[in-house]
């Protein structure tokens, strides 16, 4: 069987440049990374589902190596970017994968612009009603650090996500420490445009057919799936045992195996 390569390119926009990568071919499948990770987070999986598909990866605008605007992001403006980002691949309609703040963004897209969405899957994605965004404000950053001359910021930094990684795979928390380093001092904006975001009042207007994933050890988004899934019609969920924060790229053969028979199912 013919290998999978990864490519890897930029597209232009109205706004500035939009980094990708991408496996295979056929139908597309855009996937969103969580922040402040970027395409990265799908390095892995992207050959996987490009056995089957045209699976692309960006970096969310202003992550990564995509163009970074002057203001604060919203999950509104990400959601603008990624429909920037198909109209300049001459993309029409794509299946759209989403993990964690990804998630928050593939649901505006899928909300705002539904002619754009054929299947979503919301990996690991918070559902962000008044409850939770009430509890988002006693909560502290989750990436917040500040940079210090001694680099005790990058110490900072690791065990600040730590807790939320598998033991013995220092590899992941390395990938992830770098992206968050390209992002510099913005590397909370994701989160907090997810805590302003209000998902209640978009969640139902979600047409297209609804996967809800997440994996059982992430205290996220795990207790969460319900109330994310109840909110958009006919949802389906499926769980994976043992994934965490970073299941996409901790567990990637699973990932991938639970997506792909997800976009093969008859609408």
């Amino acid at each position: 069987m013919e290998e999978i390569t990864v490519q890897r390119g930029f597209t232009n926009t109205p706004d500035g440049q939009i980094h990708y990568a991408m496996a295979g071919q056929g139908k597309p499948v855009l996937l969103l990374h969580q922040t402040p990770r970027s395409w990265d987070e799908y390095r892995d999986v992207l050959p996987l589902i490009g056995k089957r598909y045209w699976a692309i990866a960006m970096d969310i605008v202003g992550f990564a190596d995509s163009y970074r605007p002057e203001k604060e992001g919203s999950i509104e403006q990400y959601a603008e970017g990624v429909i920037a980002f198909l109209d300049a691949m001459s993309i029409d309609r794509a299946s759209m994968v989403g993990h964690h703040t990804g998630g928050v963004i593939a649901v505006e897209v899928a909300a705002s612009y539904p002619d754009r969405v054929d299947k979503l899957v919301l990996s690991s994605t918070p559902y962000v009603d008044a409850e939770d965004r009430k509890r988002r404000k006693t909560r502290p950053p989750i990436d917040e650090v500040e940079f210090k001359e001694d680099g005790t910021h990058l110490v900072e930094l690791w065990q600040r996500r730590m807790a939320f990684y598998p033991k013995n795979r220092p590899d992941l928390l390395t990938r992830f420490v770098i992206d968050a380093l390209k992002v510099g001092e913005r590397m909370e904006e994701g989160h907090r445009a997810v805590s302003k975001y209000r998902m209640e009042d978009k969640v139902h207007m979600i047409k297209a057919p609804t996967l809800v994933l997440a994996g059982t050890d992430d205290p996220f988004s795990f207790p969460r799936m319900k109330p994310l899934s109840d909110s958009i019609t006919h949802s389906k969920i499926a769980i994976i045992k043992g994934g965490m924060v970073p299941m996409v790229d901790q567990m990637p053969e699973e990932f991938a195996k639970v997506v792909i028979e997800f976009l093969g199912e008859k609408k």
